[in-house]
C-alpha cells in the first residue's frame, strides 16, 4: 500500500471515495505496555493482566489514544496532492471511541475522503472519516473525521 499522489486540481474530485481498507494490525500487550510508558498512562486496566481480568472487560485494552495514533499509520492508501513536501496533522472534528481493544486484538482502518478545501491554490485542508475496526467484532473501536493540512510546491 502506497500513497496515491493525485493532480492538486483533481484533488476535489476524491471526495465520496472509499479508501481501500488497511492490512490488519495486532494491538499486543508488549505493544499496549511500551504506549503506556510513553505516555504515563499506567492504569491497571492497560498493563496489569491478571487485576485487569477482575474487571468486567476481562482482560487488559488498549489505551484509546494508542488506537487513534495508529491512524497515520494505517492510513497509508489515501490520495495526496502532488508535490507535496510535507503534510501536517491539522487536528480532528470529531473523535468517538465506541468499543476497546482487548490485548492482542487485531485492527484495521476504513476511510472516506469527506472534504477538500482549498485555502490558496498551494494550500488545502483534507478530511477524511475513518473507522478502526476490531476483527471479529461487530462494534468498531473508534470513528473520527482527521484533518490534513497541506502545502504543495509547484
Amino acid at each position: 500500500m502506497a500513497l496515491k499522489i493525485v493532480p492538486k486540481d483533481e484533488l476535489v474530485n476524491a471526495v465520496g471515495t472509499k479508501l481501500e481498507s488497511s492490512p490488519w494490525i495486532e494491538l499486543s500487550q508488549e505493544r499496549i505496555n511500551t504506549f503506556a510508558e510513553c505516555t504515563g498512562d499506567n492504569y491497571f486496566i492497560h498493563v496489569d493482566e491478571e487485576k485487569a481480568t477482575q474487571t468486567p472487560l476481562g482482560g487488559t485494552i488498549a489505551h484509546g489514544l494508542l488506537t487513534l495514533s495508529l491512524i497515520p499509520y494505517l492510513m497509508k492508501n489515501f490520495p495526496v496532492p502532488e508535490n507535496m513536501p510535507h503534510g501536517l496533522n491539522y487536528g480532528f472534528d470529531k473523535v468517538r471511541f465506541l468499543a476497546p481493544v482487548h490485548s492482542g486484538k487485531r485492527v484495521r482502518l476504513h476511510g472516506e475522503v469527506m472534504d477538500v478545501q482549498w485555502k490558496d491554490e498551494d494550500n488545502c485542508k483534507f478530511k477524511t472519516a475513518v473507522t478502526v475496526e476490531i476483527e471479529g467484532e461487530e462494534k468498531p473501536a473508534l470513528y473520527a473525521e482527521w484533518i490534513l493540512y497541506y502545502e504543495t510546491e509547484d
